[in-house]
């Protein structure tokens, strides 16, 4: 049995789309992972998709959605999630939708590395800490399993720097 993941941000266009590219990279017929935003900006930073191909992970998946497409209830057609992860602590003080199936959630803060200014070298060296982070965290929640119910392990991965 495999284990729906959310990961969840504002514009649904850097940290998420990592975290779901991770997932959908290392976790095998295990773990399927989606993501989105509140108010997403349309459009996958350029960052973002360069730091994925970096590491050799296909970015097919990676658009920028709602979080709409997500909600409503189990006869809507939309995936159940099992747990759902914000990374950005926007999303983690927002209002979210009914999701199906009531699933666990956790907080993976991590700062935005759209927010980064400078050159485009700065940029990308502030989407490669946020892919370690990112990649880290996701190794530690793989490690746990798919039939871990263990929140307290999963919010603690969190925590993690």
């Amino acid at each position: 049995m495999s284990q729906n993941i959310l990961f969840l941000c504002t514009g649904n266009s850097a940290r998420s789309l990592i975290a779901e590219g991770i997932v959908r990279h290392r976790g095998g017929s295990k773990f399927v992972a989606f993501s989105a935003g509140s108010m997403p900006t349309g459009a996958p930073n350029p960052f973002a998709l360069a730091v994925l191909q970096q590491m050799g992970i296909d970015t097919g998946f990676a658009r920028s959605k709602t979080w709409d497409e997500f909600a409503g209830d189990e006869s809507s057609g939309v995936p159940v999630m099992d747990l759902i992860i914000t990374v950005c602590a926007n999303a983690a003080g927002e209002t979210c939708p009914i999701w199906p199936g009531h699933p666990s959630t956790a907080h993976w803060g991590v700062p935005d590395p759209a927010a980064v200014t400078g050159s485009d070298a700065d940029k990308r060296a502030a989407f490669a800490v946020t892919f370690d982070q990112m990649s880290r965290r996701v190794d530690a929640l793989l490690a746990l399993g798919p039939d871990s119910h263990d929140l307290a392990k999963v919010r603690a991965i969190g925590m993690m720097d």
